[in-house]
């Protein structure tokens, strides 16, 4: 089958960074999904891994977010049969979606929405996960709680998750929800995922907040830049407040938070898969769920832009992309 894979963690500018080539179609276990992928997602974890873990010279086929069919199923898959349209992120530790069948374990599918292309569904589940785990299991939100009240900040508003996290919470809460961005047209996507307000990440934050949350805020979602604005989070959430963060950072000056009691929270969508935790299926239900919002009108695509058919040329530009920092909503990539 076509496949693109990295055998040593280069630049991305070095054609060798990412190669095409062909590698056997893989058996399916027993709980597992044989997918026939129709369309993939880019997302930062693809990038960080290529530059952080070198296989040796082994072919390591990266992606995790994809939409597809299912072509075959393992003797104690319940969930999903041939046939059926899933989208997913799969698990950190197994191979890559960036192949054209992919085995998947079905407690970390969701079935496709209905409405949405494969394309358009790829571009969600890496991000709805993170986003949904963040909001309602880690900050302890309720879903479908119009009456639940406040204020929540989310950084970079118009990236991949924050596009997500916003969405989520104007569809199934009553918070304001505050962005962040630093560009027109950042600005703009923001507001259309539904950002109440939108103020400058590249600007003092304080400021801005006590003019958009003049009594404080009550949740933080750090998609970006979480050590950087410690202090500000700090000052600015109210007490008993709590925080949720999803950026790598070596270091963070928790003590700031001690006076006002604010919890801080890590929330990594791949915890569940990584360490076989017994509710994986979890993620099974929350992408049923999404997917459920998604045909009802109440939470749509981040598809931003397609790069075409699932190349090595192709991928090495989304990475590119993705590296640049300037990505908004997510890049796809389409058939092979």
């Amino acid at each position: 089958m076509p496949a693109v894979a990295y055998r040593t963690s280069l630049p991305i500018d070095d054609p060798a960074a990412l190669e095409d080539l062909r590698l056997p179609v893989p058996e399916p276990g027993p709980r597992d999904l044989l997918v026939r992928v129709e369309a993939v997602a880019v997302n930062p974890v693809d990038h960080k891994v290529r530059q952080n873990a070198d296989p040796g010279g082994e072919p390591r086929v990266l992606g995790w977010d994809a939409a597809g069919t299912v072509v075959a199923v393992g003797e104690q898959v319940t969930l999903f049969r041939p046939g059926d349209h899933v989208y997913y992120a799969g698990a950190l530790d197994r191979p890559g979606t960036n192949a054209r069948f992919h085995a998947v374990d079905e407690r970390l599918v969701g079935p496709k929405p209905a409405t949405l292309s494969f394309t358009e569904a790829a571009a969600l589940p890496l991000t709805a996960l993170t986003a949904w785990e963040g909001l309602f299991e880690r900050l302890g939100l309720r879903p479908d709680a119009p009456e639940q009240t406040g204020t929540l900040l989310v950084t970079a508003a118009a990236g991949g998750v924050g596009a997500l996290v916003v969405q989520l919470a104007r569809a199934l809460t009553g918070l304001t929800v505050i962005g962040t961005a630093s560009r027109p047209e950042t600005t703009a996507f923001a507001r259309r995922m539904g950002a109440h307000h939108v103020i400058d990440h590249r600007q003092p934050l304080l400021p801005q907040l006590a003019v958009t949350a003049p009594d404080g805020v009550d949740h933080v979602f750090g998609t970006v830049g979480t050590d950087r604005n410690l202090p500000a989070y700090a000052e600015a959430l109210r007490p008993f407040g709590r925080i949720v963060a999803i950026d790598d950072f070596d270091t963070l000056p928790v003590g700031a938070l001690k006076a006002k009691s604010i919890s801080f929270h890590w929330e990594f969508m791949f915890t569940r898969s990584m360490f076989a935790t017994p509710d994986q299926a979890a993620q099974h239900r929350i992408l049923t769920e999404v997917a459920r919002l998604v045909d009802a009108g109440r939470l749509t695509t981040t598809a931003t832009r397609d790069l075409g058919p699932v190349t090595a040329a192709n991928l090495r530009e989304a990475h590119r992309l993705q590296e640049s920092g300037t990505t908004i909503g997510k890049t796809t990539l389409t058939g092979f």
